[in-house]
């Protein structure tokens, strides 16, 4: 097993880019920036529900930069360089208040599990909670639906706003026995909630490969397996088939290039659902949908993110 060496330095934070760049230079194998702003404006982090946050760990003032070398390095030469380079920062009117650094040692095996202590429990909806698979949870009331997932690969952990946009979109608009595509699904979190919501059939499809197996293997975890089908494909193309709702939490750029197929691959009266949409692209995407005949039911915002629900015409209907 690997012994590293962690190497923390505490500063202002108009010095946490230069001092990034000096851990790279001396050829850090990581670096990682603690800023208690950046803390603050996660999801959940408000409530308590997903972060707990360390006041240790997250400083009133200033930032924590940490760098990571191996017990190969030379260890005593990184440690006098480091605080050098950083000290002549102030030749360069670059202000150091606050500067400290600490170096302590760091075993490889700890870091596969270590972030899992600030994840927890998110009630994304009345009706819908998420849940890491390692923690234990009760639900609060009797309608609740729990989706378990091992976030560990980052593929989506139902906290994103654009995750949480579809999940609550999804909430109102599958019914019981529908059939779900779920286009670029990542960590699946979408396909399971789906099926939690009673969609009968549900097909999920990702380009990345990693992505496919982290989605299998959170849908074994919720045992449903015999309703969601994993295949690795790039968006809807060779996709046989059709839906009652296509659901695609991805770039705006990404959504223009399939809103078409979209379309053709619904029942009709089908909804197309997307987000991973910045406000500012919000328009381009409504302008595209109507281009191809969509009818926009609901645009929906949460912080700098959108998500929109667009119909199909259903002929049915005179």
């Amino acid at each position: 097993m690997t012994e590293w060496k962690e190497f923390s330095v505490s500063i202002n934070n108009d010095a946490s880019e230069p001092v990034s760049a000096i851990f790279d230079a001396l050829g850090s194998a990581g670096v990682s920036i603690t800023d208690r702003n950046d803390f603050l404006t996660l999801p959940g982090s408000s409530t308590g529900e997903l972060w707990e946050l360390d006041e240790a760990n997250f400083p009133q003032d200033g930032v924590i930069i940490k760098g990571y070398f191996t017990e190969f390095d030379n260890l005593e030469q990184i440690e006098s360089e480091l605080n050098t380079r950083i000290l002549k920062l102030k030749d360069f009117g670059i202000p150091i208040d606050g500067y400290s650094l600490d170096v302590k040692d760091v075993v490889e095996e700890e870091w596969a599990h270590a972030w899992k202590k600030y994840y927890h429990p998110v009630s994304i909806t009345r009706f819908m909670t998420v849940v890491p698979q390692w923690e234990e949870y009760k639900p609060q009331f009797i309608d609740e639906r729990v989706c378990y997932l091992d976030p560990g690969l980052a593929f989506g952990t139902g906290t994103h706003p654009t995750t949480q946009l579809c999940i609550q979109a999804l909430e109102t608009t599958v019914r019981k026995g529908d059939t779900v595509f779920d286009v670029g699904t990542g960590s699946g979190v979408l396909s399971i909630v789906s099926a939690l919501y009673g969609a009968e059939t549900i097909k999920a499809y990702d380009l990345d490969e990693i992505a496919v197996k982290s989605a299998r293997d959170n849908i074994k975890l919720n045992n449903l397996q015999d309703t969601i089908e994993v295949s690795t494909s790039n968006l809807l193309q060779g996709i046989e088939g059709k839906a009652d709702i296509i659901v695609a939490n991805i770039l705006a750029e990404i959504i223009m290039l399939f809103v078409e197929d979209a379309y053709g691959k619904l029942n009709d009266g089908g909804l197309f659902i997307t987000s991973g949409i910045i406000a500012d692209k919000k328009d381009q995407i409504i302008e595209e949908c109507i281009k191809h005949k969509f009818e926009i039911i609901q645009v929906n915002q949460m912080k700098d993110w959108v998500a929109i629900i667009a119909k199909k015409e259903d002929k049915d209907v005179s």
